[in-house]
């Protein structure tokens, strides 16, 4: 690949909100705070809603709530009032921690696990809106009692219950919870959950007895279940809480490609693994949740938010007033045994003008640019640059395949790359005063370079 000469496009449209240059133009959040697990995605009445853990007063992870964001196209967002926060002597005191939103005898309701102390039990709470914006919430039932859905299950070996997710099989409702504990074995508990106020505990659809899951998986705790069907199969998603070290770490996403396959024990069913993978191969990638194909339109299929964290320093994110971002809406779609995660058509709307980049010459980029590349076997290489002429110095980002075709999307500190099959590759990058992005590819390979137009939120709750 040569260098002998450089393209340099003129500089992008306006910001956000905000000073801090690094940050992202197109990747939706609060304009301010600790942002984390994107929860309760519900499309209700013509829009996305999307909901996420939240602390509206510093960039560090504290007494979380819940923020609310929605939009009609998955482009125009708005932010909404904070939709749930801890009640100093209720059942979520500690905080709202991840859970799903649903539509429950035409009532949205949110579902989330709450703790009451730290290091305590959790239990399943319900919140309710009557408000057609979605912007009030009661946790209150008629009597003035805190709705409960469940507890902890009785005669569990698990420290660690919690992110609540509900599906439908055969037209009944069943719910999901994470298990595990950081000395034990990872599970994902099954509840009958007919009666959203009530539910039943009916056993371990999966646990460490599968050992397919956990070479897929390996985790002490299986964190944020999710169970959708994609191309008429079942898929389940698992966050990978470990313990190395006497530490936790957050050690990726994996899926698994399976069927419900009717027991005749105590469960109604079993999960059956067939296959599995990895859902992002990328270091900054954890908690992803989807909403289910046929809840937001006929034929389409199931959305995914996914949460990209900070690896820059905490006094950074202090100074910028805020932390963490969701990725970009993602498409879901099975090849044989393999999940195909892609960017959600409707993103194109953020395009704006296009340039095409020729093969074997380093071109500068725009901080917020989406690169689109033809089925190529020649690599694409992503980078940062600073100088200028015969002094300019490169540091090498990424080195992306294209035999398949490549989308990457470049919005300041994030990249999302998407390689036409398979996973997704999440990262976050953050480019010093002075240093600029370029991308160079083979000689025979043309990048299609869009410059995209800036994602202004609505901040109406302020």
């Amino acid at each position: 690949m040569s260098e002998q000469t450089i393209t340099r496009p003129a500089p992008s449209s306006g910001g956000q909100a905000g000073t801090d240059r690094l940050r992202p133009r197109i990747h939706p959040r609060p304009r301010r705070g600790w942002l984390n697990d994107p929860n309760g995605l519900l499309h209700y009445e013509g829009r996305y809603h999307v909901f996420c853990q939240y602390n509206p007063d510093s960039a560090r992870h504290n007494r979380i709530n819940w923020a609310h964001l929605s939009s009609p196209d998955l482009v125009r967002w708005t932010e909404h009032p904070v939709a749930i926060a801890p009640d100093n002597d209720g059942p979520d005191a500690f905080g709202c921690w991840s859970g799903v939103a649903t539509v429950d005898g035409g009532v949205p309701t949110l579902v989330y696990t709450g703790v009451r102390q730290e290091g305590g039990s959790s239990s399943v709470v319900l919140a309710r809106s009557t408000d057609p914006a979605l912007d009030a919430w009661s946790k209150l039932d008629e009597r003035g009692r805190v709705r409960i859905a469940t507890g902890m299950p009785e005669g569990e070996a698990v420290t660690d219950v919690r992110d609540p997710f509900l599906f439908t099989h055969r037209g009944h409702r069943y719910a999901l919870q994470g298990a595990g504990s950081p000395d034990g074995d990872p599970a994902v508990l099954l509840y009958d959950a007919e009666d959203l106020d009530d539910w039943r505990f009916l056993g371990r659809l999966l646990d460490s007895q599968n050992v397919r899951a956990v070479d897929l998986a390996p985790a002490e705790i299986w964190e944020c279940p999710q169970l959708v069907q994609v191309d008429g199969r079942w898929v389940m998603l698992l966050s990978q809480w470990r313990w190395v070290d006497g530490k936790h770490l957050l050690s990726g996403v994996s899926y698994l490609v399976g069927e419900l396959v009717d027991d005749s024990g105590a469960l109604p069913f079993r999960f059956e693994v067939a296959s599995g993978g990895v859902a992002d191969t990328g270091p900054d990638f954890y908690a992803p949740q989807v909403l289910a194909g046929g809840e937001h339109g006929a034929g389409a299929g199931p959305l995914l938010w996914g949460w990209s964290w900070e690896g820059r320093d905490e006094a950074l994110a202090d100074e910028a007033g805020w932390a963490g971002v969701l990725t970009l809406p993602r498409r879901l779609r099975l090849e044989g045994e393999r999940l195909v995660v892609e960017p959600a058509a409707e993103l194109e709307a953020l395009r704006a003008s296009c340039t095409s980049l020729g093969g074997g010459v380093l071109h500068e980029l725009c901080d917020l640019t989406e690169l689109v590349v033809a089925p190529s076997p020649e690599d694409v290489e992503l980078l940062l640059v600073t100088g200028d002429g015969e002094d300019i110095r490169e540091e090498s980002v990424l080195r992306l395949s294209a035999a398949a075709g490549l989308r990457v999307f470049i919005d300041h500190n994030v990249v999302e790359a998407f390689r036409g099959v398979g996973a997704a590759h999440t990262v976050r990058v953050y480019p010093a005063p002075g240093q600029r992005w370029a991308v160079r590819s083979g000689g025979g390979t043309v990048v299609d370079a869009w410059d995209l137009r800036s994602m202004d939120v609505d901040y109406r709750s302020e």
